[in-house]
């Protein structure tokens, strides 16, 4: 067109922009990694690994840091450097026995052993009062002699014998629906619990008293006790070791001790307390090295039985501690797991029984090398030095793999991996096998979950 300022060109037309495609999230390899390991931790056989695993890695640190702690104190009374760890392997050996026993026995022969094992701690326990028979260790009379060095602290398979007995009788009164009625509760459990109480504090033990309380209060939680009730128990328990405490200048002493900083705190001695602090202090992160303590040069007492997590951290450091605590709290955690993912009475008191114990027992004696507690003279359960101690926490830790194996899931996770081997059709031809794999197996875990396994 003329006087068009285009000069008769068409206008040109723009290109509609379209609206970009979202673009998919990108994926937080944190969230990622959280959804693995929660997969992880939600397999059947998650507690079963970390039972086994857990205290095998415990039992074996624990071997390297009594045959390090213990060296000066064996040349001290003229003994091979070797002498307590030669000891403890040996102890370290029937356990490993006693464990893989307690693993493979079915539960109704675990409910079995319960009275023999309550009677035999009983008549130990009552031994050891008998003049000439007991022997007493540091002040406390809780040993019998069975020849040579070795020596037998009975008030330790009363913890066992408590757990499996109190957890049979449980069950028992469960399946009868007696456990509602609040004497039934009570009787005969708490009377048995005093007599084993009883005849620890004749030898004068009252860490493990606390031990065997702890215990007994496990129990009657696991059992659904209602509150008044565990409050009156836990009353009357207080009450009877107030005044224990209060009699004793001995136990005074230790309790005034809790948070010393200064060997010498007035008229009372604070000198175990105090070096077991500065064993810890001087570690640092990763430690001083594996063997080069200085306090157990003889500054530290019981550097190898109830202070050697003392030896630890001056050794291995806040690492080489650290570790220890979160092996302590994996297994923990699975022995909670088993006894709350079974149907089975026995089962779920037992193993909560036992989860009590060694936990209980570890956070008393750590709280006492860390200055937060009493010194309660109990050793860190497989990993202090004393083969009376290793050998029934050793069986207890096979009861909790035999409660993990015995999961209907966990059952069908393990036959699924063990190779069947000579088993032909009515041909005699051996079908091909294809890969397993894991959705597979747990489909058939799902369909055969009777147990609370999620």
């Amino acid at each position: 067109m003329p006087g068009s300022r285009t000069g008769g060109r068409p206008p040109v037309q723009r290109a509609v922009r379209r609206p970009a495609a979202s673009r998919p999230p990108r994926d937080n390899p944190v969230r990622r990694l959280y959804a693995r390991a929660r997969r992880a931790w939600d397999r059947p056989l998650t507690a079963y690994y970390l039972i086994l695993g857990g205290s095998m890695l415990i039992t074996v640190l624990g071997l390297v840091m009594v045959y390090s702690a213990s060296q000066v104190t064996a040349l001290q009374m003229s003994l091979p450097g070797s002498y307590f760890f030669r000891k403890q392997l040996l102890a370290a050996v029937i356990g490993g026995v006693l464990l893989l026993a307690g693993s493979r026995m079915p539960v109704a022969l675990h409910r079995a052993l319960a009275y023999p094992i309550l009677a035999g701690a009983v008549f130990l326990m009552a031994l050891v009062q008998v003049p000439g028979i007991g022997v007493s260790v540091n002040g406390n009379q809780n040993w019998i002699s069975v020849g040579g060095p070795f020596q037998l602290q009975p008030s330790e398979f009363g913890k066992l014998a408590l757990v499996l007995w109190g957890a049979d009788l449980l069950a028992r009164k469960q399946d009868r629906k007696l456990l509602t009625q609040w004497k039934h509760m009570l009787v005969p459990l708490v009377p048995v619990a005093f007599l084993l109480l009883g005849l620890i504090m004749l030898g004068g033990d009252m860490g493990t008293a606390i031990i065997l309380t702890a215990i007994l209060f496990g129990l009657l939680w696991l059992a659904g006790a209602p509150t008044r009730l565990f409050v009156g128990v836990l009353s009357v328990a207080a009450a009877i070791g107030a005044v224990l405490i209060r009699t004793s200048p001995n136990r005074m002493a230790r309790l005034s001790c809790i948070g010393a900083t200064e060997p010498q705190s007035g008229p009372v001695d604070c000198w175990q307390a105090v070096h077991g602090i500065y064993a810890l202090a001087s570690g640092g992160i990763f430690g001083s090295g594996l063997g080069a303590s200085v306090e157990k040069w003889g500054q530290l007492p019981e550097a190898h039985t109830d202070f050697i997590f003392a030896v630890t951290g001056e050794e291995l450091g806040l690492a080489g501690t650290l570790s220890v605590l979160a092996l302590f709290a994996a297994l923990g955690y699975a022995g909670i797991r088993v006894a709350g993912r079974t149907e089975d009475p026995f089962v779920r008191y037992a193993a909560g029984g036992v989860t009590t114990w060694i936990i209980a027992q570890a956070v008393i004696n750590i709280g006492a090398v860390l200055g937060l507690l009493p010194i309660a003279g109990v050793p860190l359960p497989l990993f202090s030095y004393g083969g009376s101690a290793l050998l029934p926490t050793m069986f207890a830790i096979g009861l909790l793999i035999a409660f993990a194996r015995d999961e209907p899931a966990a059952r069908a996770a393990l036959s699924m991996r063990q190779p069947r081997f000579g088993r032909k059709r009515a041909g005699g031809a051996v079908p091909a096998r294809g890969p397993r794999r894991w959705n597979t197996m747990r489909r058939r875990a799902s369909a055969a979950r009777t147990s609370g396994e999620r």
